[in-house]
C-alpha cells in the first residue's frame, strides 16, 4: 500500500499561472466483487443512490436526479461560480482566490444503530445531485479565471460497510456520476484544505460556521479560521444567500416536480376529508394522509402535520396529533409531501361530520373571500410584507362584517391591530425543496416569475372570547395553496384540493361509508 503523498506545483499554460495540488492514491482494495456467470448480462453497477440503470422506472436517461437532468446541476454550480465571483469584484477587490465548503448532512441516528431516514441537506443536494452522507463539495475559484474546479470528497469502497449500509458510489466513479472535476476520500479533506490555504494564503473561504452541518467538517474548517464567529467578511463568508438567491427561482424542470407534490398531497388531503367521521383520532387523519400520500409516489410527509380536532386549531403549531374530533368539530389539517427533494405545503379545514354549521360557514366563508383575493394580487408580484399588510386589511373588514371586529374599531391601524389578534402569523413563505424555503431571501423583495409561494391565512378564536358566539369560541380555521408565479401572473398548484364548502361537503357525499 502507497501512503498518501501530497504535492504542490505551478504549473504555467498560456501565460496563466495555477497552483495545482497533486495526490498519488492507490486503488482501493475494498471494493465490492462482482461475479459474472458466463452467458448471463451483467446486473448495473449498483451506486450510493438510484441512477437510469439502477431504477429506470424513476429516472430517465441523463437524470441524476428524478426529475433533473445532470446538465442543470453543472449549470447551477457554474452560475453559482459567477454571482460569488461578481459579488467579490464587489465587496473583497483585493481577494483573488476563493474556496466554497459545502458539506452533506451526516447520518442521524434514533439510537444506537437505528437511523433516521436520511434527508440530504438542501443546498449540497441542490449543487451536486449527491444523495449520500459523509460527503462534502469543495469548489476553488479564481478571479482571474473563468474555470472553476468542482471536487467531490466521498465515501470509499467498502465491502464490509456496503453489507450492511447498502452500496456506495466510491471515489472512482463520483466524475463522471456527478460530473465534477475531481473525487477524493473524503479522510483526505483535511489534507487539501491545509494544502491549499498554504499555497493560496490570502483566499476567502465560503463556509457557514453560525450553523454547520457536519461537525467533523466544521471542527476541521474551524482550526483554519481563528476566531471564526467574528471574522466574518474578513477571512470567511457564508455561501448560503448565493445559494439560496438560485434556488428561489424554480427551473421548469423543479416547476413539474413542485406540481406533482402538490398533486400528491391535494389528493391524499381530499382522501382524508372523505373518509374523516365523529370520533375519529387525529392520528388516524394523520396515519391516513400520510399513507396515501406515499401510496401516490411521495417518499414521505415533508414535515409532521397539524391534525387539530376543534380547539386545538388554535395551537398553531399542534403536532401531537393524538385526541378524539368530536362531532360538531372542525378538523384543521396542514400537511404536505416531499416528491423527489421538492415540497408542498396545504392546509384544509372541514367539519367532521360533514356539514358546516351556519356560524362555522359563514366565517369560514369570510377566510376564503380573503384567501382568494390574496391570491388574485399575486398577480401584480408584490412582496410577501406588502401581502401580508393586505391580509391584515381585508381579513379586518371581512370579520367587521360579520360581527367578530367591533364597529367600533374604525382607524387603519385599530383595524390592521384586530386582525392581526385572530391571525398573528404571516400569510405567506417560499415553498421549494424545503418547506419554509431559501430562509435567507428577505420577504420584502417582489415575487418574481419561477418563485413559489404558500398563501394561507388563518382565523383562531380564543375560547375565552366573549365578543363573539358561543357556538364558535376555541374554533380555528386556516386555508392553504401552493402559488406559483408566472411571467403572466400565477398557477394555483393545489387548485384541484377541494376548498369551498360545498366541494368540501361534496366530498363526503361521494364517499361510499356516507350516512346522510
Amino acid at each position: 500500500m502507497f501512503q498518501l503523498s501530497l504535492l504542490c506545483t505551478n504549473v504555467k499554460s498560456s501565460g496563466i499561472s495555477v497552483d495545482v495540488l497533486l495526490f498519488s492514491r492507490p486503488c482501493s482494495t475494498k471494493t465490492t466483487a462482482q461475479h459474472v456467470t458466463k452467458g448471463t448480462t451483467p446486473a448495473p453497477r449498483l451506486f450510493g443512490q438510484p441512477t437510469h440503470l439502477s431504477h429506470p422506472h424513476i429516472l430517465k436517461e441523463g437524470e441524476l436526479t428524478p426529475g433533473i437532468p445532470l446538465s442543470e446541476f453543472r449549470d447551477r454550480r457554474s452560475s453559482f461560480a459567477t454571482s460569488l465571483l461578481y459579488q467579490s469584484s464587489q465587496f473583497f477587490k483585493d481577494t483573488e482566490n476563493h474556496l466554497v465548503v459545502i458539506p452533506a448532512a451526516p447520518q442521524a441516528y434514533m439510537s444506537q444503530k437505528v437511523p433516521y431516514v436520511y434527508r440530504q441537506n438542501s443546498d449540497f443536494l441542490y449543487l451536486t445531485g449527491c444523495l449520500e452522507p459523509d460527503s462534502v463539495l469543495v469548489m476553488s475559484l479564481s478571479q482571474n479565471s473563468s474555470n472553476h474546479r468542482a471536487i467531490m470528497f466521498m465515501r470509499e469502497r467498502n465491502a464490509h460497510s456496503e453489507l450492511w449500509d447498502g452500496p456506495r458510489t466510491g471515489v472512482d466513479e463520483a466524475p463522471k456520476l456527478f460530473e465534477v472535476d475531481e473525487a477524493l476520500p473524503i479522510e483526505h479533506l483535511n489534507q487539501y484544505l491545509a494544502a491549499y490555504a498554504k499555497t493560496n494564503p490570502n483566499f476567502m473561504l465560503w463556509y457557514d460556521f453560525r450553523q454547520p452541518i457536519d461537525y467533523k467538517v466544521h471542527n476541521i474548517l474551524s482550526t483554519m479560521v481563528p476566531n471564526a464567529t467574528t471574522a466574518c467578511g474578513k477571512s470567511w463568508m457564508s455561501p448560503r444567500k448565493l445559494v439560496h438567491e438560485l434556488r428561489i427561482i424554480k427551473s421548469s424542470a423543479e416547476q413539474a416536480l413542485m406540481c406533482k407534490s402538490c398533486q400528491i398531497a391535494s389528493k391524499a388531503i381530499e382522501t382524508t376529508i372523505a373518509t374523516s367521521y365523529p370520533g375519529v383520532s387525529e392520528h388516524e387523519l394523520f396515519a391516513t394522509v400520510d399513507y396515501h400520500s406515499r401510496m401516490n409516489g411521495a417518499e414521505y410527509l415533508a414535515y409532521l402535520p397539524v391534525v387539530a380536532g376543534g380547539e386545538r386549531a388554535n395551537i398553531i403549531h399542534y403536532i401531537n396529533n393524538s385526541q378524539i374530533v368530536k362531532d360538531g368539530e372542525l378538523v384543521l389539517m396542514d400537511a404536505g409531501c416531499e416528491f423527489h427533494g421538492y415540497s408542498s405545503d396545504i392546509t384544509r379545514t372541514w367539519p367532521v361530520s360533514g356539514q358546516f354549521s351556519p356560524k362555522q360557514r359563514e366565517v369560514y366563508e369570510a377566510l376564503l373571500s380573503v384567501q382568494v383575493q390574496l391570491i388574485s394580487m399575486l398577480a401584480e408580484h408584490p412582496s410577501l410584507d406588502s401581502l401580508f399588510s393586505s391580509m391584515c386589511q381585508l381579513l379586518a373588514v371581512r370579520l367587521r362584517e360579520i360581527g367578530l371586529i367591533s364597529n367600533k374599531a374604525t382607524s387603519k391601524q385599530e383595524l390592521y391591530q384586530a386582525a392581526y389578534a385572530y391571525c398573528p402569523h404571516h400569510v405567506s413563505h417560499y415553498l421549494g425543496m424545503d418547506v419554509h424555503d431559501t430562509e435567507l431571501i428577505d420577504r420584502r423583495v417582489r415575487v418574481q416569475p419561477g418563485m413559489i409561494v404558500t398563501v394561507e391565512p388563518g382565523v383562531y378564536i380564543a375560547k375565552d372570547n366573549k365578543l363573539v358566539s358561543p357556538e364558535i369560541r376555541g374554533m380555528g380555521m386556516r386555508i392553504e395553496d401552493d402559488i406559483l408565479i408566472t411571467e403572466t401572473g400565477f398557477e394555483n398548484l393545489t387548485a384541484m384540493c377541494a376548498k369551498h364548502p360545498d366541494d368540501i361537503q361534496g366530498l363526503f357525499r361521494a364517499s361510499p361509508n356516507y350516512k346522510a
